[in-house]
């Protein structure tokens, strides 16, 4: 967890939603201190509030010229950012934060619009930070939750996979409940049923090839009109959707984007990039930077991936077969 070096000097603020406070020498046990960054005034008035509804102390509470101007300031725990308008100024202050939280163990949530969403996954490539798009404030609760849930005892720790698929679900479970009663309407997604599992590594063969990538896209069509007539709610199955996107692009050399692969999920972009989030850690999926723009990066199937694709696909094939 990340330590304080020098406490910041507290200062005065053009408004009283701009304030800062010392956080040397604390002793054990105090709650985790968070940094918010915001423009909105009302985006941070909100976001202080729901930070110390959890326990958290607000070290600083300021707009994002914070960011880009004057000198690093020590970073909280948990930091908190709203960039619905990006810029090169800002996404250059994005990725050197980016770089601080890996290096000191800070969690980073950032939550931006659709339009920004390219440039701004592919400036947080180090820390893992969460990625929110056009949030509601449950979005911001739950998304503030799950990285709380890796702080037990004010430590960080490894979670299991059976936590990962666990937390996975609950977080997406509480967030429909929470989006109901914030909307009063019913939640539009639900997240799959089951955890993605790791792959296993087994004695090493010849690789069966890719399915014709028409195959593919001709299952995925069926999955979208299943929808249709069904309702989403009921086959809501984001990460199955990705592979078989990502397998179909695969197969025919064709790369896939952060917002495609969240169209392609079938959920809000926020719940897609968690899922990604995920998949990457569980070595499924490749974050892949672009050699011509370094700004930007896509997603691929892993090498480990691929195959296990290959041999799902064949053995769905071989059983057909044998009908």
């Amino acid at each position: 967890m990340n330590k304080f070096a020098p406490a910041l000097d507290q200062r005065a603020a053009p408004d009283e939603d701009c304030w800062y406070a010392a956080t040397e020498g604390e002793p054990a046990g105090l709650p985790l201190t968070l940094s918010i960054y915001a423009d909105r005034p009302h985006i941070r008035g909100m976001l202080r509030e729901d930070a110390q509804a959890s326990d958290l102390r607000v070290s600083v509470a300021a707009d994002l010229s914070a960011l880009t101007e004057g000198e690093a300031r020590p970073l909280a725990d948990v930091v908190l950012v709203d960039c619905p308008f990006v810029d090169a100024q800002t996404l250059a202050a994005l990725a050197r934060l980016d770089v601080r939280a890996a290096r000191t163990g800070s969690r980073l949530i950032v939550s931006t619009v659709v339009d920004g969403l390219e440039d701004v996954f592919g400036c947080l490539d180090q820390s893992g930070a969460q990625i929110l798009v056009d949030p509601d404030r449950a979005e911001r609760v739950i998304s503030l939750g799950h990285v709380l849930a890796q702080f037990p005892s004010g430590r960080l720790r490894e979670l299991s996979e059976d936590e990962r698929g666990l937390l996975m679900r609950l977080t997406e479970q509480v967030g429909q409940i929470a989006g109901r009663i914030d909307r009063l309407a019913p939640a539009q997604h639900v997240a799959s049923e089951a955890a993605v599992p790791l792959l296993q590594e087994g004695p090493r063969t010849a690789r069966p090839p890719l399915p014709d990538p028409r195959l593919v896209r001709r299952i995925i069509r069926h999955r979208q009109l299943r929808s249709r007539h069904f309702g989403s709610q009921i086959f809501a199955d984001p990460a199955w959707d990705m592979l078989l996107d990502l397998t179909a692009a695969r197969a025919e050399h064709r790369r896939v984007s952060v917002t495609s692969l969240c169209i392609a999920s079938g959920v809000p972009p926020t719940t897609a990039l968690r899922w990604i989030g995920q998949m990457v850690e569980q070595g499924l999926f490749l974050r892949v930077s672009d050699e011509t723009d370094r700004r930007r990066a896509f997603i691929e199937l892993s090498n480990g991936c691929v195959d296990a694709m290959a041999r799902y696909f064949a053995e769905i094939g071989e059983n057909t077969s044998a009908v």
